[in-house]
């Protein structure tokens, strides 16, 4: 069964996985990138192996979605997948279910501060970010430096709805809350997870996972080219860009701020943004 750490794209799931990984696979909550390889994305085009080889055409993808994770899940374990995907329906088709979902984590973070860093992201001006954030379409990825396979992302708020409705096994990480006081949000992934499998953890692990998973750190390892996942992409970019430091109210221009506030006003309020 899978566990799932699902957000919308520049929400912190990077440094989530650093956490849990550290958590889970290792000893002592020294983070190091490799622990990274036990918390994969999918969808990734190796899970389509057999099924199709058209990793662009989502109308080609769609249709495996379900069947990729029963043959992931044919291995009886727990299994952590990051991804990106709207928990979405396309026809027939859902991009996941009951039988093969045991739990999500799902990370959200204000959109007004998502802006600068899918303008980093994926190249793009504040305006194009913004329109990204609010219009519905899907996102070709990039996986490990190799072509990646189609995947709907939505727009932010239907995003969010879309994994946090009528999902009864769910813990919903907010950014903010993370940067705020680490601890106590680590505190509330390990109560979360020691409900589906056994941890190992006490104060002194909890106190490396902070120290090593810290956001200064991230950005250590990524300069000392310890980051694989996008060592070797054609695009230029920091992928731990601003994280704390980001100020929506110093960097992105009022009227894109406005727009983004009246586009998910009612959401934004649910999750104290507004």
């Amino acid at each position: 069964m899978i566990v799932w750490l699902a957000s919308y794209p520049k929400s912190g799931n990077t440094w989530v996985r650093t956490i849990i990984s550290s958590l889970l696979f290792s000893s002592n909550g020294k983070f190091d990138m490799e622990l990274l390889k036990n918390i994969p994305q999918f969808p990734r085009q190796d899970h389509f192996k057999g099924l199709t080889d058209d990793y662009s055409d989502l109308n080609k993808v769609f249709k495996y979605w379900i069947k990729a994770q029963e043959r992931i899940n044919l291995e009886n374990k727990i299994w952590f997948y990051k991804t990106h995907n709207a928990n979405i329906k396309i026809g027939n088709y859902s991009f996941t279910n009951r039988e093969n979902t045991l739990a999500t984590i799902y990370i959200v973070r204000d959109p007004r501060n998502l802006v600068s860093s899918i303008a980093n992201h994926f190249n793009l001006t504040n305006e194009q970010a913004k329109n990204f954030m609010i219009e519905k379409k899907a996102l070709k990825e990039n996986i490990g430096g190799e072509s990646g396979v189609i995947t709907p992302i939505t727009d932010w708020e239907d995003h969010y709805i879309s994994w946090c409705r009528h999902n009864n096994n769910l813990l919903i990480i907010r950014y903010e809350d993370l940067i705020n006081n680490t601890k106590k949000e680590i505190f509330r992934i390990c109560e979360f997870l020691g409900k589906l499998t056994k941890i190992d953890f006490d104060d002194n692990k909890i106190e490396k996972i902070i120290e090593t998973t810290n956001f200064k750190e991230l950005q250590k390892l990524e300069a000392n080219g310890g980051f694989k996942e996008y060592k070797d992409t054609k695009e230029k970019f920091n992928f731990f860009y601003k994280g704390p430091e980001n100020n929506w109210g110093k960097d992105i221009d009022i009227n894109i701020i406005n727009q983004i506030e009246m586009k998910f006003k009612k959401t934004m309020k649910q999750l104290r943004y507004l």
